[in-house]
């Protein structure tokens, strides 16, 4: 494996369809090259070398080897191979163009982790020149003579995305996206999602997969789903949105170490993840929130959001009448509705606006999640011990039910509120539990044996601090290139 600096090239001897190549990364010229190396050493370049442009590689994804047969001695020396794909353009006769892919192996799961990441990280370069780009072309463009906006790239992208079309559309209608109570308005553009991502978790959640040519021919058949975002403020002031997940304690200090080491590359989230777990941090805090009581169905009722959903169109009816008494004055929903408060210690508290599958959890944080309900599912992981939190995050990644335990708690919620104890003492105006009520009910769990006293927020793969948050979930107010998930065909039987 070779180092590589700011500008260096990246070299690595790999495997392209059983053959010893050596592989070549060219950050400066952006240009990606192999060719067949069968003697020691990565060797030069021949004739027979091949190249591909930066700028022609469509996506990167890891390859799946589970269960793959290797009949060549070559596959055999290696007990676990690690592969990556590169999806490109081939130039073809006629000056047309095909889709190609390329293969590489290694044996090296360090090697494997880092040309992923050098690939991606070259790849988004290309499409946004730094942070918020995406964003701030979407406040500037004249999208009045648009259908969509594509974009290439993870949740990260897509994120940058969202906030400029969301933005952009509310300052277009006049609405102050500050206020936290204020009516957003949909928008009439519908974003496209080619995955190229760590997790691709919106892509996976919405289609089934990150497949990148599933992706493309929802956006060439021009499918639409309506899918939920969810604001959150503090005070008088928007923070963020998110579409997926926003977690507070265990995921909100898992992304906020991981922040410090993105030199690891992709390994940093297992490594801050398994140093989160140990450090097993608890937090104090009030939640309040609003039921989302005009939702078909609940979060363990163990059905899936899938393509033509009943209950997404159901919740929206019952949303929008709801809305339409409050409206002429019959009744204010808030008024009849009780918002519920809990107080505690807290190892994690998760907003989930979908499942949040990905490839490491087929079935997500929240397998009932719908994308299109008007609400959310707020779960409570309160205080206890590693083995059952082990337990508990064991369970994301099996056909078990996440909620089973006595110490979680699920809510399908279309609003709530968070003030960490730290924050509630600082500020007496802050409604919620009292500082008798907070004893009380802590003095019936043993003290919290670690120092913490306030986390951060995971928002969709972004660090917040803030310990007051309030949240409301918005109803279909973007459009996806996707009509989600599609149960699997039935086996046709012939005679």
């Amino acid at each position: 494996m070779g180092a590589m600096g700011a500008a260096e090239p990246l070299r690595s001897v790999l495997w392209v369809k059983q053959q010893r190549c050596a592989v070549s990364l060219d950050p400066a010229r952006a240009l990606l090259r192999w060719w067949r190396s069968p003697g020691p050493g990565a060797g030069d370049p021949g004739a027979d070398a091949c190249s591909v442009p930066v700028s022609e590689i469509i996506t990167v994804e890891e390859t799946d080897v589970n269960g793959k047969q290797y009949s060549s001695g070559k596959w055999q020396k290696m007990e676990r191979p690690y592969a990556f794909t590169v999806h490109r353009v081939r130039r073809a006769r006629r000056h047309r163009w095909r889709w190609a892919q390329v293969t590489f192996w290694c044996a090296d799961e360090q090697v494997h982790q880092l040309w992923l990441q050098t690939l991606r990280e070259l790849l988004e370069k290309l499409m946004t020149e730094r942070a918020n780009h995406a964003k701030e072309s979407l406040y500037e463009l004249n999208i009045d003579k648009y259908d969509g906006i594509v974009c290439v790239g993870g949740d990260g992208m897509f994120s940058e995305v969202l906030h400029g079309l969301v933005g952009r559309t509310q300052r277009d209608a006049g609405v102050d996206q500050n206020h936290p109570r204020a009516a957003l308005v949909p928008s009439p553009l519908r974003i496209g999602i080619i995955p190229a991502g760590s997790t691709d978790c919106v892509c996976y959640s919405t289609v089934g997969t990150n497949d990148a040519e599933t992706s493309a021919l929802h956006i060439i058949l021009g499918d639409s789903l309506s899918m939920d975002v969810s604001s959150v403020h503090h005070g008088g002031t928007l923070l963020r949105y998110f579409v997926s997940l926003l977690g507070y304690g265990f995921y909100g200090d898992l992304i906020k170490d991981s922040e410090k080491k993105r030199w690891m590359g992709l390994v940093r989230y297992d490594f801050s993840g398994l140093k989160t777990f140990l450090s097993h941090h608890c937090y104090e805090g009030t939640v309040s929130f609003l039921p989302a009581q005009h939702a078909v169905g609940s979060p363990r009722d163990r059905k899936p959001c899938r393509a033509g959903c009943f209950v997404c169109r159901q919740s929206r009816q019952q949303l929008e009448e709801e809305q339409k008494r409050s409206l002429y004055g019959l009744e204010s929903t808030e008024e009849v509705e009780e918002w519920k408060v809990i107080c505690g210690q807290f190892l994690a508290i998760n907003a989930t606006n979908m499942s949040c599958a990905c490839p490491r959890s087929p079935r997500g944080l929240s397998p009932a999640a719908h994308l299109g309900d008007g609400s959310s599912d707020l779960i409570l992981i309160r205080k206890c011990s590693r083995f059952n939190f082990l337990r508990f995050l064991v369970r994301h990644t099996n056909q078990g039910d996440q909620f089973d335990f006595t110490f979680v708690e699920v809510y399908r919620v279309k609003k709530f509120q968070f003030v960490s104890k730290t924050a509630g003492d600082e500020d007496s105006s802050v409604e919620g539990c009292g500082k008798k009520r907070f004893g009380q009910l802590c003095s019936d769990h043993p003290p919290c044996s670690c120092a913490a006293s306030s986390s951060s927020w995971n928002c969709d793969g972004e660090v917040l601090n803030s310990s007051a948050v309030e949240v409301r979930v918005h109803c279909q107010l973007v459009r996806l290139f996707a009509r989600g998930i599609e149960e699997p065909p039935r086996r046709e039987w012939h005679s």
